[in-house]
């Protein structure tokens, strides 16, 4: 992993990587976290946390994406819409059957170029073929699948099978009606970015698993990040 430098900033590497924690982490707007440092008896403005997430945001995720296990073979797609700047777009999301998000495109359209862009991206980074690429019934998928050799694993199907990227959806449903909607293509991109490198750390499933389990994944998740953020 990359270290992190924090030089020419006032407040200590501990309190930006607190405040960049709390506000991808949570369903928290810039002023919730300042809010919640004050508590604390941190002095800090809300456009200064603004300008920390936009900072180191990227590299924390960058970090945190590398330290991740190879996802399974098995991925779903899903597109949903979002309004962006009084926009019309999508959100084209790949998860695994884990619920380990894997990548993320806004794009303007809902077609077959937008499917192409999204599975070429997903073959580059993760250098492998999927065992199974699960979506709805949309044709752009197949016709997408069948442009990359990968009709034979392409399953096509309703609501209920592709239920994991559906529900992937409802966290970015969440944060988008904290934020009062995305306000640029762009700067949605690199808020969902690193969003779901840090989802991907924390997303324990609790209802799943026991509570001592519970308590060394999170510690876990807890020194991943402490890693992925360490000072240089």
């Amino acid at each position: 992993m990359r270290p992190i430098s924090y030089k020419r900033h006032r407040f200590p590497a501990d309190v930006i990587r607190h405040a960049v924690w709390l506000y991808f982490r949570f369903t928290l707007s810039f002023r919730d976290v300042e809010e919640l440092l004050a508590q604390r008896g941190i002095e800090v403005s809300y456009e200064t946390i603004r300008c920390w997430t936009l900072k180191f945001g990227r590299q924390f995720a960058h970090n945190l994406r590398r330290s991740r296990p190879r996802p399974t073979g098995r991925w779903h797609l899903d597109e949903m819409v979002v309004k962006i700047g009084g926009r019309r777009m999508f959100l084209w999301r790949a998860v695994d059957d884990e619920g380990e998000v894997l990548d993320m495109l806004v794009q303007e359209r809902r077609n077959k170029a937008a499917a192409l862009k999204l599975l070429r991206k997903l073959l580059k980074n993760y250098c492998v073929h999927p065992e199974a690429i699960v979506t709805d019934k949309l044709a752009s998928y197949r016709a997408a699948a069948r442009d990359l050799g990968l009709a034979g694993r392409h399953r096509p199907g309703g609501m209920r099978e592709n239920n994991r990227a559906e529900n992937s959806h409802l966290p970015i449903r969440r944060r988008e009606r904290k934020q009062q909607k995305f306000k640029s293509k762009a700067s949605a991109q690199r808020f969902l970015a690193t969003h779901a490198a840090v989802y991907n750390v924390f997303n324990l499933q609790p209802h799943l698993i026991r509570r001592p389990t519970l308590r060394r994944f999170r510690a876990e998740a807890h020194r991943t990040w402490a890693a992925a953020t360490a000072a240089a």
